[in-house]
């Protein structure tokens, strides 16, 4: 077996080592041991999205935590974000979540988080790892009287509907606004459509039917195409469509123009700036956001930051400068005010807030960001060596940079969660972008596809 964790959680193929039965249960076995307390009954919530086989990891793990003696508590299908706030809320010692995000449904993953809801550290995972790999548990299980039990939440979406809608402006209603959500057939399909249409909207929800196989297929924030559609057909103000796990937000506006987590994060920055709430006047985004909105951030007279990409990242840098909003352009937002993580929903009720405020249509809005020409090409890979060991892929590379100069950026990374080689290319004309992203490409599928 091969290290366990990357950089978010356990990912991999559903029945295909790491993502198997049997490591689902040396999961819930080593979180129950790492978090036990003295003379307190170990407490781990479990949640999940839609996915087919998070049936058969959410049993495995049941079993792993309470054969160590730990109660487990089962949530169902609940966003990410939403068991977060469900694990501090039951002041449980640590939550698993079983979702592979925005992938597809064959992929599945294993994210561990605090007793705080937030994710565990580095150190905590390598610790988890080691007692899996040293099989340090064995010989040391409890007596049949100190077995665990587990128990079903039954209020667990009730409670973060409650959540959600507290996070909304009470000075505002959203009595009359259509609304088209994408709920990508993912976690979000049950909570999502409550929300809206419990604080006064007229709500047309599509992709909330899933069966286990059709989780973020050809829907939700990785394909807004059906959601564009909806919202023409319906002439709604706003679509709204989230990923699988319901941590990220990408909008549609009323023209059915697609809108980025980088527009979104611009808007709603925009519109805290103005009511005096954008604490120290700065922004966090990744490496990977359009250069277009350094030049919006700059106009406005806010600080934009950097950080690397992964939302631990970017919570990292928000803390240490004190921002309340940061994310990514893939739609991962952080309001610090209201979560410490990306959440989906509330960054969809703050986007519609940002509209009721402003009393302009989102296209007139969203126009406020520049989008250079950018694009991004994903290639399968056997392996991920260091690039810079890969003399021909660097050498275009640092050639593609240095035609560029300051007028375009490239960027080029393994993704943390698939077997990917991820090659983004910004330049001021889509020619020239589609001509260094295309060369870049090729040459890793040569040397490492």
């Amino acid at each position: 077996m091969g290290r366990l964790f990357g950089t978010d959680g356990i990912r991999g193929v559903a029945n295909i080592e790491p993502m198997t039965a049997e490591t689902a249960l040396q999961v819930g076995r080593a979180v129950a041991f790492l978090f036990k307390r003295k003379g307190h009954r170990t407490k781990i919530i479990i949640g999940k999205d839609t996915r087919i086989s998070g049936y058969m990891l959410e049993e495995a793990m049941v079993s792993g935590v309470c054969s160590m003696g730990g109660d487990a508590y089962l949530l169902g299908p609940l966003p990410t974000p939403g068991i977060a706030i469900m694990i501090q809320s039951q002041r449980a010692d640590a939550g698993i979540v079983i979702s592979a995000s925005h992938n597809p449904f064959q992929d599945n993953g294993i994210k561990i988080f605090a007793g705080n809801g937030g994710k565990l550290p580095d150190s905590k995972e390598d610790e988890i790892e080691d007692i899996i790999v040293t099989q340090r548990l064995k010989g040391h299980l409890p007596a049949p009287e100190d077995l665990g039990k587990a128990y079903r939440i039954e209020d667990a979406e009730g409670r973060y509907i409650v959540f959600l809608k507290n996070t909304f402006p009470k000075e505002l209603s959203m009595e009359g606004l259509k609304i088209v959500l994408d709920c990508a057939n993912g976690a979000t399909y049950k909570v999502a459509p409550h929300v809206f249409w419990e604080l006064g909207a007229d709500v047309h929800a599509i992709h909330v039917n899933p069966d286990g196989m059709n989780i973020n297929h050809n829907c939700g924030a990785m394909n807004t195409g059906d959601l564009a559609e909806a919202v023409l057909q319906k002439k709604a103000a706003i679509g709204l469509a989230f990923d699988g796990d319901g941590d990220r937000l990408i909008a549609v506006d009323e023209k059915g123009k697609r809108v980025s987590g980088d527009t979104i994060i611009a808007l709603c920055a925009s519109a805290l700036q103005k009511e005096g709430k954008l604490k120290n006047s700065v922004v966090v985004t990744t490496v990977m956001s359009n250069s277009g909105l350094s030049m919006t951030f700059r106009e406005m007279g806010i600080r934009h930051l950097r950080a690397n990409v992964g939302d631990r990242s970017v919570l990292e840098k928000m803390l240490a400068e004190g921002a309340v909003i940061g994310g990514e352009d893939s739609g991962h937002i952080i309001f610090l005010e209201h979560h410490t993580t990306g959440d989906g929903i509330i960054s969809g009720l703050q986007l519609v807030a940002t509209l009721l405020k402003e009393g302009k249509p989102l296209s007139e809005l969203a126009a406020i960001v520049p989008v250079n020409p950018q694009l991004l090409i994903n290639i399968e890979v056997k392996s991920k060596p260091d690039l810079q060991t890969v003399p021909e892929v660097q050498q275009v590379i640092e050639q593609a940079e240095q035609e560029l100069g300051d007028t375009g950026r490239v960027f080029v990374r393994y993704s943390g969660t698939q077997q990917l080689c991820r090659v983004m290319v910004e330049a001021p004309t889509r020619e020239m972008t589609e001509r260094y992203c295309k060369k870049i490409a090729d040459l890793v599928q040569k040397h490492l596809g």
